[in-house]
């Protein structure tokens, strides 16, 4: 999921990038409210968050002229101003949430997912292989009985998996879904997530694991499955 922030501090903007790609998103910085509109003009965002304090206009004035487009984009207000008519005015110009600076990193990403689920609730609740449940909802899994959360990335990496079980997916259709048309992390951090993910499902004596086929990509397949390099073939999505 990539993120855009909007906001004319550019340490602090750096600060919140930083902490956002920490937590798994990709994300992108922008000073004004000109460069704003060139950036969503031009990426397809996952959200935005946006300071309503701008050199060249308020962020406000942004907020509603991307409200009144076709696109439901998810937007988080992040500002100093605290008082309560600013807050209701963010709200009503279509903020999707409002967070008073100084905020903590843990509380904007908390909030980022509330918002993508609202915006875009996924059509299940959790998804099962082998003794593995993923809950989409509260973004936890689940091994057996051993339940936990997963950095926001391998969960989408796993998610992707368990929606193709048996299917491979093409590493560079795996790496553009996780890290965003415009990701520049690569290869080398796909294959990080992936050994994070089966030195997890080893631990944990999941039934399941995630197989490399040479020269196609990845699939998860259950613990005692074969699969042939024809049948993979068969098998490949984008």
């Amino acid at each position: 999921m990539r993120v855009l922030v909007v906001e004319d501090n550019a340490a602090f903007c750096r600060l919140v990038v930083e902490g956002l790609v920490r937590a798994g998103f990709s994300a992108d910085e922008v000073n004004t409210a000109g460069a704003a509109r060139k950036a969503i003009a031009t990426v397809d965002y996952s959200a935005v968050v946006l300071d309503l304090g701008l050199p060249d206009g308020e962020g406000v004035d942004l907020l509603r002229t991307l409200r009144s487009s076709t696109r439901a984009l998810p937007i988080i207000v992040t500002t100093a101003r605290d008082g309560l008519d600013d807050r209701v005015l963010g709200l009503q110009s279509g903020a999707d949430d409002y967070l008073v600076k100084p905020f903590a990193m843990d509380e904007l990403v908390a909030r980022l997912h509330a918002v993508l689920r609202r915006i875009d609730p996924p059509s299940e609740q959790t998804l099962e292989a082998g003794n593995v449940t993923l809950d989409l909802t509260n973004r936890l899994l689940k091994i057996g009985s051993d339940v936990q959360s997963l950095p926001a990335r391998e969960f989408d990496l796993l998610e992707l998996l368990m929606r193709n079980q048996g299917h491979v997916i093409k590493r560079e259709a795996l790496v553009t879904q996780i890290f965003g048309k415009h990701g520049h992390q690569g290869d080398g951090a796909l294959d990080v997530y992936l050994c994070r993910l089966r030195k997890l499902f080893s631990d944990a004596n999941a039934t399941v694991r995630i197989d490399n086929i040479h020269g196609l990509g990845f699939l998860l397949l259950d613990a005692g499955e074969t699969i042939s390099h024809a049948a993979a073939a068969r098998s490949l999505r984008p």
